[in-house]
């Protein structure tokens, strides 16, 4: 009868038995991420936002067949655009995309200012709410700015246009 709970003891005390009891001993998939400027930011994303990048914003719009002025411009010829209506989706593009790239600058600013307040170990709970508040209302509003162009290029479009901006893009519904 030793015999059982000296198996039992070697049995727990495996290597793949404290693998399974500990999960989380493994390696975290954010590893190469801790050389980042910002932790939250990659070096890509830095740079579409500080440009006025659309860094995925203006999805729900794109996918659901609003078009963006960006490609209707460089489609501007295969979807039919008259020269007024290049002219308002150049003007809508200009306009979104200075907006977007003062609050991306804004809101890279404000993702800065959170990483160093962890990377400092000076942040302060108190002080967490207002320091999310801020970056949150930022991406908001960035990601409102390319949603409207989507809106507003898509006002100035005939159903043919936008049909055929969609299937330009691969979309089909």
């Amino acid at each position: 009868m030793k015999l059982i709970p000296a198996i039992a003891v070697v049995l727990l005390s495996s290597p793949a038995f404290a693998s399974e009891q500990h999960p989380h001993h493994t390696t975290s998939p954010y590893t190469e991420e801790t050389g980042r400027q910002i932790k939250s930011l990659s070096e890509t994303d830095i740079d579409e936002l500080m440009r006025g990048g659309g860094w995925g914003f203006a999805k729900p719009a794109e996918l659901n067949g609003y078009p963006g002025p960006s490609h209707l411009l460089s489609m501007k010829d295969e979807i039919g655009l008259s020269q007024e209506q290049v002219h308002r989706v150049d003007s809508i593009f200009a306009d979104m995309q200075r907006q977007a790239a003062e609050l991306g600058k804004r809101y890279v600013v404000a993702e800065r200012e959170l990483d160093d307040a962890f990377s400092k170990r000076t942040v302060m709970q108190d002080q967490l709410v207002a320091q999310i508040t801020k970056s949150e209302a930022l991406r908001s509003q960035l990601r409102f700015t390319h949603l409207a162009a989507h809106l507003e290029v898509t006002a100035i479009l005939t159903p043919e246009q936008i049909a055929k901006y969609n299937e330009l893009r691969g979309y089909r519904k």
